[in-house]
This record gives structure tokens, sequence and C-alpha cells, in this order.
């Protein structure tokens, strides 16, 4: 049997962290192009939205395209990014939007590509 896979090694949990720090402010202030780099340009990448599920970097490309740039803001609750090894990651937070007492979570599968981290796979639900 394999051994694990070292978790959160700091180097790679920085990356990551970075990242995903960059993803947030780029969701928060419609940089769709940032958007659109650090997801995956491939078939198999898929969004499940609050509304939307999404099959593949097109779909996911065309949803953010379409999307209203208002309404954005968010505070993040609390965040958890765990690494698997150097080229794994997930990220999961929990958030609020502004002006709302609904909560939401987030949940983001990583990967380390020869172009740098990509989303490989998200999922955004709001709590009732």
């Amino acid at each position: 049997m394999a051994s694990p896979p070292a978790i959160n090694l700091p180097d790679v949990l920085a990356e990551v962290t970075a990242a995903f720090a960059r993803y947030e402010d780029a969701l928060v202030t419609n940089k769709v192009d940032v958007l659109d780099e650090l997801f995956w340009d491939s078939p198999h990448t898929l969004r499940y939205g609050a509304t939307e599920n999404l099959y593949g970097y097109a779909a996911i490309q065309a949803f953010r395209a379409g999307r209203p740039a208002q309404g954005l803001e968010r505070s993040v609750l609390k965040t958890v990014i765990t690494t698997y090894g150097r080229d794994f990651a997930t990220a999961n937070i929990e958030f609020q939007r502004a002006g709302s007492t609904r909560s939401g979570r987030q949940s983001q599968t990583w990967l380390r590509t020869p172009e740098g981290w990509r989303v490989v796979a998200a999922h955004v639900s709001l709590l009732a």
C-alpha cells in the first residue's frame, strides 16, 4: 500500500493560499479574466453553483461572461485549505453575502498544472 501524501507542506500550502486569495479577490471585484485563468481549461472541469450546474470550462466561462457585475461582495467567515502532496488541494469556505443574513459554502478542488494552480471542481451552496 502506498503511503499517504504529505499534508500541508508549508510551501505548497502558501502557494494554494495565494492562488485562493487571488480567486476570492477576482470573484468579488468581477475580474472575469482572472476567474477564467484560475479554472482548468478542460471539458472535465465542473462548477455547481447556487442556481446552475456547469460542465466543462466553456460553460463556466460563458456563465462568468454573462453574470451581473453587482452584488458580488461577501465576507469570508471561515477558510479551510488543505494540500495533499505537492499537486492537489482543497479550499473550503463559509461566507455571507453583503446585506444578507444567509450564509453559504464554497468548495474547490485545486490541481497543479503546467500553467499553475487551477480549480478543477467547484461547488457553491446557500443555507436555507
